[in-house]
């Protein structure tokens, strides 16, 4: 695979990869080692962009939170990479930190840049939004995590369109830092949260798009089939596709779209995302250096209109 371009992300003066290495797995199904072996093989390719969020993994028995970030801060340590690598983290979700006051937000972020090893976050997410806090409380903390260069930009994850349209005005009436990314969950089996009023809002505002769950928890591999099992802790939220007719008609057209690139099925699914409006670099996940190139395909598959279309329709 040749050196793939870069893509500015939004209207931050970030450049990024296309695909988006999900930090999830790591200290969860692959331990320090193997994640420093998917985060080396990534990194060979010229893949810049990582993301995780300081709760990773505290839903696992033993784990208290930070473990994904402690290993990513170890590997950027270990390499002397990190100026090379757009780091993207989210606060909200950690046992010892949750919600969005604005005190929690600055104490998360310095607990975040103690387990990256670093001294400032590329890209800070607002992991769950939590509507009783004002959205004037919420971006005064990031503005003064990014005026003490602490952040360098912000965004949101899992927000309504009330709220985001809320965030950016409020950014812009009182010139503070303004989200420039928004990490929705998004792709072919799951379009109803972000096409329409949120897309809207990301167009408009010129927010990039950083879809989260890019293959609806591995269901967009293909390796889930009727009368097959999987050995994956995500195998139960994978497989629910499979009993819907939406389901099995994107199967269908992945699989003849794949088979006209001899492509793997989750390179079009992550192709098919990549080329929606405002998405600039879909996240997925991979366990193993061997699970990366159907995802790292993405940055050389373009799809043709037609192809796409028939994409579209079957997940319609």
């Amino acid at each position: 695979m040749g050196m793939t371009s870069l893509r500015k992300l939004g209207s931050s003066d970030l450049e990024v990869f296309p695909l988006s290495l999900g930090g999830n797995v790591f200290g969860w199904t692959a331990d320090e080692a193997q994640s420093f072996a998917v985060l080396d093989a990534y990194a060979a390719v010229g893949g810049n962009f990582v993301d995780t969020a300081d709760s990773y993994s505290a839903w696992i028995e033993g784990n208290k939170g930070g473990e994904s970030e402690t290993i990513i801060g170890k590997w950027l340590t270990a390499r002397g990479n990190r100026s090379d690598v757009v780091v993207a983290t989210k606060v909200s979700q950690h046992p010892e930190y949750p919600g969005l006051s604005g005190v929690n937000i600055k104490a998360a972020a310095d607990a975040s840049l103690r387990r990256l090893g670093t001294d400032y976050i590329d890209l800070y997410y607002t992991h769950f939004d939590k509507p009783e806090v004002p959205v004037e409380e919420i971006i005064g903390a990031l503005d003064e995590l990014v005026k003490a260069g602490k952040v360098r930009h912000i965004a949101a994850s899992n927000i309504s369109p009330e709220r985001l349209q809320e965030s950016l005005e409020f950014s812009d009436r009182e010139g503070l830092a303004r989200y420039v990314a928004l990490q929705p969950h998004y792709n072919l089996v799951s379009r109803d949260t972000y096409e329409g009023a949120l897309r809207d809002i990301a167009s408009r505002s010129g927010l990039a798009a950083v879809p989260y769950f890019a293959l609806a928890a591995g269901f967009l591999t293909g390796k889930y089939r009727p009368g097959t099992t999987v050995d994956s802790a995500r195998a139960q939220g994978a497989a629910k596709h499979l009993e819907t007719e939406r389901g099995r008609r994107v199967l269908a057209a992945l699989d003849e779209v794949a088979q006209a690139h001899d492509a793997p099925v989750a390179t079009v699914a992550l192709a098919w995302l990549a080329a929606q409006p405002t998405v600039v670099a879909p996240i997925a996940s991979a366990r193993t250096p061997e699970q990366l190139p159907a995802l790292l395909g993405v940055a050389d598959l373009v799809l043709t209109d037609g192809e796409l279309g028939k994409l579209t329709e079957a997940s319609a």
